[in-house]
């Protein structure tokens, strides 16, 4: 019996919600635009800062709550009312929310930045700006990342 491989493997993708934690509407775009460059087909909510983002993710307002909650966080550090590294402290000390991975995307290179994200459990710390072409790449390899991951129920 022959098995269409590409069948295959569209019948496993899986369509985990991943939540883009970025203030910089042309930083957005440019996730949006490497997903769409890479076939990733994944639902991309969009949080303009950590406080946003809490409300999205514990379901504050019906309207905009993520559900089924999301897998994968990619997360900016320099926002304004909340920051990266106050959300990622808050989304650590909640039980729902703890065990989502958190990829950084930030154009910090501070290694207090980079230390602070560690010690909180991020998944990667990735620099920006990277070219269009390398970022393009570097959602390529997230991408690979999180199909290849087992998740619980």
């Amino acid at each position: 019996m022959h098995v269409n491989n590409q069948n295959v493997t569209m019948s496993q993708t899986r369509m985990i919600n991943i939540l883009l934690v970025e203030d910089d509407e042309v930083d957005v775009m440019n996730v949006k635009r490497a997903f769409k460059k890479n076939n990733v087909l994944n639902p991309l909510f969009v949080a303009n800062n950590g406080l946003e983002a809490l409300e999205m993710l514990r379901g504050k307002n019906p309207e905009s709550a993520i559900i089924p909650l999301p897998r994968i966080i990619l997360l900016d550090l320099n926002m304004p009312k909340m920051g990266g590294i106050e959300f990622l402290r808050e989304l650590r000390k909640d039980d729902r929310l703890k065990n989502i991975s958190v990829f950084v995307m930030t154009t910090s290179n501070e290694d207090s930045d980079k230390v602070n994200a560690y010690n909180l459990n991020v998944a990667g710390y990735i620099l920006k700006p990277l070219s269009m072409e390398s970022f393009i790449h570097a959602v390529s390899t997230l991408n690979n990342y999180w199909q290849l991951c087992e998740y619980p129920d």
